[in-house]
């Protein structure tokens, strides 16, 4: 049977069988693949570890009938520990690996945007680079930009128009001018809509700067425009516990953690 390589972000993971797993993968060069592991769940096995969520790998694979048989895997990233390890960063990365999902809806097609989006959002979880929820929200932000709904927060999303405005419509895309505004539009603080225009396009600096009350109404913003736009609960989503500050918290809840890879 024909081999090939590639990297891979690890999506999903289920069992199959007594000792075998299907892992769902977003690679580099052939989009959403799915897989099989065999024998990766036997504690002899030399790379179980590296066929969990989270871990970015690069893997040798040879095609078959329905799936794919994952015959190497190296590690690229050992994402899954760190992430895992810590609740509030595991719901933050659970929601982003379901909405890569969503969005890579069909399998073999390769979509190389989201992946390094997907990629780099997972490390800067790991990495603790910023908080889990601004890095949250630009990414899903940043993801459904990609996917062909990139929201608006300058200019009006109907009809174009510079801002700043004070309405915000999720169905309509963005922000919408007192012309435009449709009934059942929200209107947050300009604050909020700077903080937005930042995550969308990556700027830290002033992502960073933002008032608590502000990170709080922009991250309720993204989550409706998100699943609005996916047509789909993202049942990850439920999981993002907020305090009182806009922030992920970390309850006592028992996670998944992976075996360290070997």
């Amino acid at each position: 049977m024909p081999l090939y390589r590639d990297e891979a972000i690890v999506l999903r993971a289920q069992k199959l069988g007594e000792a075998d797993r299907i892992v769902t993968l977003l690679t580099r060069e052939h989009g959403k693949v799915r897989a099989v592991g065999k024998g990766v769940r036997r504690t002899s096995s030399r790379f179980g570890a590296r066929l969990e969520p989270f871990m970015y790998v690069d893997l040798q694979l040879h095609v078959g009938r329905s799936l794919d048989v994952v015959t190497q895997a190296d590690t690229l990233g050992a994402f899954a520990r760190p992430v895992c390890e810590d609740y509030a960063l595991y719901t933050a990365g659970a929601v982003m690996l379901e909405t890569a999902d969503r969005l890579v809806a069909d399998e073999r097609e390769p979509s190389l945007q989201q992946f390094w989006l997907l990629v780099g959002a997972v490390r800067s979880l790991a990495e603790r680079r910023q908080d889990p929820g601004l890095i949250l929200d630009s990414y899903l932000l940043r993801a459904l930009a990609v996917g062909g709904w990139a929201p608006s927060f300058t200019e009006c999303a109907l009809c174009g128009t510079p801002g700043p405005h004070h309405a915000f419509s999720v169905a309509s895309g963005g922000a919408v001018c007192s012309r435009c505004r449709p009934p059942g539009s929200t209107a947050p603080a300009p604050e909020t809509f700077a903080l937005l225009a930042a995550l969308l396009a990556g700027d830290w600096a002033n992502a960073v700067r933002a008032e608590e009350r502000h990170r709080r109404e922009a991250s309720g913003l993204v989550a409706a425009y998100s699943q609005f736009h996916l047509e789909r609960t993202l049942r990850s989503l439920r999981m993002v516990d907020r305090d009182d500050r806009g922030r992920p918290t970390s309850p006592n809840v028992p996670v998944h953690r992976p075996v360290e890879a070997r």
